[in-house]
């Protein structure tokens, strides 16, 4: 029985998946059973912003899983500790709550709006069109996309759509709403085609939330840890949110997801509100640690910064000769190219040709690559995308 006809007999198809059987990763690059090699600009849906088994992150995995796999939170655990003081030294000082992946970590942040809300008699939360924020009840009532909403209703009430970007309809809203606890965004979108606010929007957001009492929520479960070539997005824009989540990247490929507080607001998540089982145990733990010291040895958020230039400086170039691309956007390693075609075609090209890509909004090619590739590399996956960008 091949690896498809297992999959077709036993494994539930929820996920659309391409008939490649992926069976090892080195790196920027993949092999599939067939010894196919593909160059990676989309490693781990983004999870793997270190590459496929970074080096940092296997060794510290082999070594904790010799001394501690899993301890119940109901005990103190150096790895975890450690953990959670490095993220907190690398962002605004705040403290963790250590869960599995950022729909999770939303869920968390969700309950403390709230649970801060209720002196107060507010519990809504604005959230923006486009954005995305998870699948489970509460992650995707705050997601303002009804195709990931059909079917589920009814959904968990208290949230408010707005425009992304639109400060004045924010305003509005909460100027005729005083029961609003919570602005939740991601600073950058990604799911929704790599979308760039304005430094004005995100100040704006700012003084509104200091001005109402309003808590404001960065979702960096996309762009946190290094993406954006900072170490959060939120320092791109020097606008601090009183809570930030996690997920994705913090591992280095290893499950791993985080809700990180203000110092002041950390004690509305009291004991027995909010719990995860597996949450900061100490595998993750550990790869979230050598992620962090990867990062900061190999000046890697530098890295990252320099290659979104050349991306930028590619897909520019491809622009002035074809009418296909109408944009490009991004920070770091995350790069989006609006298409006026359907991008579905383009990935399908660049995998046959040994490039993995993503297109997401049906137009936008979507590359979150690691932080280590080389100049060559991204110039080697560029020539394949134009290529199938001029003809398609």
């Amino acid at each position: 029985m091949t690896t498809l006809e297992t999959f077709e007999k036993y494994v539930i198809p929820n996920y659309t998946r391409y008939p490649v059987t992926l069976v090892r990763g080195e790196d920027s690059w993949v092999w599939d059973e067939d010894g196919k090699r593909y160059l990676d600009f989309f490693p781990g849906w983004g999870c793997n912003m270190l590459g496929h088994c970074p080096k940092y992150v296997v060794e510290a995995v082999r070594e904790q899983v010799g001394k501690l796999i899993h301890i119940p939170n109901s005990w103190y655990s150096q790895e975890q500790g450690e953990w959670a003081r490095l993220l907190s030294e690398r962002s605004f000082g705040g403290k963790c709550f250590f869960c599995n992946s950022g729909t999770e970590a939303n869920e968390a942040a969700i309950k403390l709006a709230r649970m801060y809300g209720n002196e107060r008699k507010r519990y809504k939360i604005v959230t923006f069109y486009n954005g995305f924020h998870g699948r489970t009840m509460g992650s995707v009532a705050a997601t303002a996309q009804p195709k990931y909403q059909q079917g589920l209703g009814p959904l968990l009430p208290g949230f408010i759509y707005a425009e992304y970007g639109n400060l004045d309809e924010v305003k509005k809203i909460v100027e005729n709403d005083d029961e609003i606890v919570s602005i939740m965004l991601e600073p950058i979108q990604g799911e929704g085609g790599v979308n760039v606010p304005s430094r004005e929007f995100l100040t704006g957001l700012r003084e509104l939330c200091d001005k109402n009492d309003i808590l404001l929520h960065f979702d960096e479960v996309q762009t946190g840890c290094g993406r954006t070539g900072e170490w959060f997005a939120y320092q791109l824009f020097g606008v601090t949110p009183d809570l930030m989540t996690l997920a994705k990247t913090i591992c280095g490929g290893i499950t791993g997801g985080a809700l990180v507080t203000r110092q002041e607001f950390a004690p509305y998540l009291k004991p027995g509100m909010h719990a995860a089982t597996f949450g900061g145990n100490p595998i993750a733990a550990a790869a979230g640690i050598a992620t962090i010291r990867q990062i900061e040895e190999h000046n890697l958020l530098e890295n990252a910064k320099r290659n979104f230039e050349l991306f930028k400086k590619r897909f520019l170039e491809l622009k002035e000769k074809t009418d296909v691309v109408t944009d490009v956007r991004g920070c770091g390693a995350m790069v989006g190219m609006e298409l006026n075609i359907n991008g579905t075609s383009i990935v399908q090209k660049c995998m046959e040709n040994g490039l993995l890509i993503n297109c997401t909004h049906g137009t936008v090619i979507r590359l979150l690559p690691s932080i280590t590739l080389t100049e060559a590399q991204i110039n080697e996956g560029c020539d394949i995308i134009c290529d199938a960008v001029m003809n398609a």
